[in-house]
Formats: structure tokens, sequence, C-alpha cells
């Protein structure tokens, strides 16, 4: 067997690479793809044509780079019980593989510099109002309302609404009616989509002490939250073509959405079997996805 030689330069490049992918974990790229997805959508409603492409790569660039920091934050917070929990427990703090000092060096470099874009290169008032939503994530909910109430989703759920409103405001330098129902959407979607995971875990909330709606009032009074909730967002998805935001091919594919989803919700409520509430998780996702493809379609179609 040939000799393994220590010095080679693919060790340093491996750790190197490895090293990164903690630093990438940290900022939980899948949640603040999402948050860049919509926010950039929210852009795109804003004007009739195309958005100014400064204001909106460098409004992208510090919105996902504030995301990032509040996602960073967050772990640092709920490293004790995300050790706990099996969905969380490889988090990068969680397993030692980067330090207290350096997530919070991190967090406050990557934000920041987000701060700075926004303020210098995109307008004050979408930097402000980012550092509020990255404090009401990181702060608030994190801190306080997620150990403090099982309503800690609902309350803290206007935080993670703020993008879509976050990229428009980048755009046009104000918020607009329309902006808001974007913002609601996202409000309402938040519980069914984050309490169908909750009941998925509930033995891991528990275990961890956090009062989740299926901890505190157990999982039938959860499930039929999750159905209403879903019923309410059925009813606010139709705001957009209501207030002459959008036209009859968002209504359309809105309208096959809500039916998949309140199909989810129903069966979640009067049909659970093992894996459903995963699935119904999963679907939200989708939803959300699809609803805010919709309105950029109908939007450039009309």
């Amino acid at each position: 067997m040939p000799a393994v030689n220590v010095h080679s330069p693919a060790l340093p490049a491996a750790g190197l690479r490895r090293r990164a992918g903690e630093y990438y974990e940290l900022c939980k790229p899948r949640v603040v793809m999402l948050i860049v997805f919509t926010a950039i959508v929210g852009m795109f409603l804003a004007v009739p044509g195309m958005p100014p492409l400064d204001k909106l790569f460098f409004g992208t660039l510090g919105i996902a780079l504030q995301a990032a920091s509040a996602a960073a934050v967050n772990q640092l917070i709920d490293r004790e019980i995300d050790a706990r929990m099996a969905r969380t427990c490889g988090r990068p703090l969680v397993t030692g593989a980067l330090s207290v000092g350096e997530c919070l060096a991190f967090a406050a470099l990557i934000g920041l510099i987000g701060f700075a874009i926004l303020w210098w290169l995109v307008n004050p008032l979408t930097a402000v109002l980012t550092l509020v939503t990255l404090i009401g994530y990181a702060g608030i909910y994190t801190v306080y309302l997620k150990r403090a109430t099982p309503q800690n989703i609902v309350i803290g759920g206007a935080a993670g609404a703020a993008p879509p409103v976050l990229g428009w405001i980048a755009v046009t330098g104000s918020a607009d009616p329309h902006s808001l129902i974007l913002f609601l959407i996202i409000f309402t979607w938040t519980p069914p989509h984050f309490w169908a995971l909750a009941i998925e875990r509930h033995k891991e909330y528990a275990a961890a002490g956090i009062p989740m709606l299926p901890v505190t009032h157990g999982l039938e009074y959860t499930r039929l939250q999750v159905l209403l909730y879903t019923l309410l967002l059925v009813a606010v998805s139709g705001f957009p073509y209501v207030f002459g935001m959008s036209g009859p091919v968002y209504l359309a594919g809105a309208l096959v959405l809500d039916a998949i989803f309140v199909y989810y919700a129903v069966r979640l409520k009067w049909a659970p079997k093992p894996g459903l509430a995963m699935q119904t998780f999963g679907y939200s996702i989708v939803y959300l996805m699809g609803i805010f493809v919709l309105l950029f379609g109908d939007h450039y179609l009309r």
C-alpha cells in the first residue's frame, strides 16, 4: 500500500471545504433560500417591468446576508435545545465543529455587511426594516416567544412574512398595500406549515421543554388548528385576485394549490397516519413556492 503524503495540498483543501460547509450549514441555507425567493418575487411584483438591476442584485444580497446572520444567531441561542432533537443534533454548534465565538463573529460580520449593502446601495428604509426583522426572529422569537407560548409561531410569523415586503421596498423605497397582501399570505401560511412539523416531532419538542402547540394542547387540537389555518389561507390566497393585484391565471393555479393543501389538512385531521404530518409539511413548502411563482407569472403575462 502506498504511503499517504500528509503534506499533500489536498488535505488542507479538504479541511477548508469542510470548514466552509459548517459555516454554510450555520446559515440554514434552505430556509434562507425560501426567504430570498419570496423577497425577489416581491421586487418583481413592485414594478410593471424589470426592477432596476442594481436594486435587484444588492437588495437580494443584503437580505440574504441578514437572513443568514439571523439563522446563525438562532442556532447559537438554541444550541442546547438543538442537541436534544434528532432533527437538529447535527448542527455545527452542537457537534462542536464551530465554537460560540466563531459563530458570533461570523453572524456579526455577515450581518454588518448585509446592513451596509442595504443602507448604502439600496435604501436606508430597507436596511432598517431588515434589521428589525432580524431582531424579531433571532431576538424576540428565539429568545422569548419560542419558550414562552404555544402561539410562538403565530406571533413570530411576522418576521418570516416580511421578506417580500422588504423586496418591494428595496425596489420602490416604500411599502404598498399589495406588498402587505404578500405579507399576509406568508403570515397565514406559517402556522399550518410549522405545526405540521411540530406534530411529527412533538416528542422531541416535549423532551426539549419547548411549549409547541402539540405539546401543550395535544395532537388532536393541533390537527384542528392546522385545518382551520389552512382554510383561512385559502381565503387569504384569493386576496391578490380580489384586490386587482393578479388575474385569472393566478386564481386558477392558486385554487388548485389550495385544494391540495386542504386535502392534506383534512386527512391530517380525520385520517392521520404515520408520516402524513411530514408529507403535509413538505407540501406546504411546495405550496408557498407555487403561490409566488403564480404571482410572478401572472404579473408578467398581464
